[in-house]
């Protein structure tokens, strides 16, 4: 039996749910750094934009000229398509392998993430060096994305299972890290290509993303079949909602409520990702006057990493908030709020008040990462939870299409009304408002979610046999139960340090976020 099978992962029952966040943590927060990714190409300094010194025609050059051209610099929307790749190939991974990683278990899935987005962002590195555009997207967008789309669905099954009295707060938990990723990730990146170059930025943290979530992948743990918390119960307003029985994953696809989910899901995340693709330019465009040369591209890191911490704070805050408020209602608020937001953005930024648009953002970006943490408990609440993991990467191909749509809404509007002559701090007022109303119709969709028909739900001998299954291969590790056999002691040591391991940095971030982030505020 293999090492890294989900048979060989099964906790008994004396086993310590506490332990299983912090590994799902060093797998998210390594992956997260995708939102980060501004920072390799701000418009000023080092990075994508600046490697060879001048810029290329855009009349002369085409977009596949560009893919393998070596001596002129590449356009935003060049270099921002490496993460609209990177966002389509997750969610499609997390589509095609959702299904697989029910029955292989997450440590399968989270070691073959570190492989995948590890050597990505390593051949990126080589793209970066060679000044091959081709070579970053298949590194840091396809291979990469791939690994993103698995290391964000392990845990997220695997969590619910473990904490059944809260979900929201689970899922929140399973992908916070996630959101906290850039925090940590940007300002780490922002020294090495400094200190370094941008290829070796990519180079070392390719490699240093491969070992924790090596050990992340190692860390995880799954309950067996007939786990439950006794006595634990979670009062929740919107009980209507929330489905007492399961839908299999080949039937939920049939159901127009996985569609309107979908459409709610991706309409929540294009809004949101539109602003992270090109959160670092787009900052030192519209702040330019407020700050001196030297200081803007350093005030704008702080922005990116204020912007992780509000996702990161959003996914636990509007995930657990969920639980009490119910889902319908949390994503009635993102849209609703979401839409006013979005229209007093370009207001705030054409008028130079810096600082109310930087809280603006900051609380779009908290319900951006909400609607991330709160989808899979949605799920679960309308399809149950026996296969919502498999659901959940299949829905997360409506993050596939929003990958692409609000980045290119930002960059095509920004880069259509500069080349008509419209300052730069002004580019980005038609994107904000075409994002508001891509709410707006969210906020609809959202309105017609309703239970399931229970047509729909799988019949008890279905369900049972489906149980038993997981049963038996629960019972057939038996034999190797004195190897599973959870040691309380050694939990009673090991879980403050697991919790250490990973809340050390998340502080760090929060502490360099807000150094730097204050600054925008004086």
């Amino acid at each position: 039996m293999s090492i890294l099978s989900r048979e060989r992962i099964v906790a008994d029952a004396s086993y310590n749910r506490w332990l299983v966040p912090p590994a799902a943590l060093l797998i998210h927060l390594s992956i997260g750094m995708i939102y980060g990714f501004s920072v390799f190409w701000p418009a000023k300094g080092n990075g994508l934009l600046t490697l060879i010194g001048n810029q290329c025609d855009a009349i002369t050059t085409s977009l596949y000229d560009r893919l393998f051209i070596t001596s002129c610099d590449w356009f935003l929307s060049d270099v921002v398509w490496t993460f609209s790749i990177a966002i389509v190939c997750l969610g499609l991974s997390a589509a095609v392998f959702g299904h697989w990683l029910e029955r292989a278990g997450p440590r399968k899935a989270g070691v073959a993430a570190a492989i995948l987005w590890g050597g990505g962002l390593v051949l990126a590195s080589a793209g970066v060096y060679n000044h091959q555009l081709w070579l970053i997207w298949l590194g840091a967008g396809v291979v990469g994305g791939i690994g993103l789309g698995l290391g964000y669905i392990s845990p997220v099954s695997t969590l619910i299972k473990w904490f059944p009295d809260r979900r929201g707060l689970a899922t929140g938990m399973a992908i916070m890290g996630f959101g906290g990723g850039a925090m940590i990730g940007t300002p780490i990146a922002a020294y090495l290509i400094d200190t370094f170059s941008t290829w070796q930025a990519f180079l070392y943290m390719g490699c240093f993303y491969f070992v924790a979530m090596m050990i992340g992948a190692f860390g995880y743990r799954v309950p067996p079949a007939d786990f439950n918390v006794e006595g634990a119960k979670v009062e929740k307003k919107d009980t209507t909602m929330i489905a007492k029985n399961h839908v299999h994953v080949s039937h939920a696809h049939k159901t127009y409520q996985f569609w309107l989910l979908w459409g709610v899901l991706c309409l929540n995340v294009s809004a949101g990702i539109g602003v992270l693709a090109v959160a670092k330019p787009m900052f030192q465009e519209i702040a330019a006057q407020n700050f001196s040369a030297t200081e803007i591209g350093a005030i704008a890191g702080g922005f990116v990493a204020l912007l992780s911490l509000s996702n990161i704070i959003g996914r636990i805050f509007w995930a657990s908030s969920s639980d009490y408020l119910g889902r319908k209602l949390t994503y009635a608020i993102f849209f609703s709020l979401g839409t006013i937001l979005y229209f007093s953005a370009p207001w705030a930024g054409n008028n130079q008040y810096i600082a109310l648009f930087v809280l603006i953002n900051l609380v779009i970006l908290t319900m951006y990462g909400g609607g991330f943490a709160t989808i899979p408990a949605y799920l679960a609440d309308i399809f149950g939870t026996q296969h919502v993991g498999a659901i959940h990467g299949r829905l997360l191909t409506a993050w596939a299409a929003a990958g692409i749509l609000g980045p290119r809404i930002m960059t095509y509007f920004r880069e259509s009304l500069t080349n008509s002559g419209i300052p730069e701090a002004e580019a980005y007022s038609s994107s904000f408002k075409i994002l508001a109303l891509l709410l707006v119709l969210g906020f609809v969709l959202n309105f017609f979610v309703k239970p399931l028909d229970s047509k729909h739900f799988m019949s008890e001998d279905e369900l049972k046999k489906e149980k038993d299954i997981a049963a038996k291969k629960d019972s057939d590790n038996a034999l190797m139960g004195s190897k599973n056999k959870s040691n309380q002691g050694a939990q009673k040591l090991i879980l403050p340090i697991a919790w250490i391991v990973v809340g050390l940095p998340i502080m760090w971030g929060i502490s360099n976020a807000l150094q730097k982030g204050i600054i925008i505020f004086h």
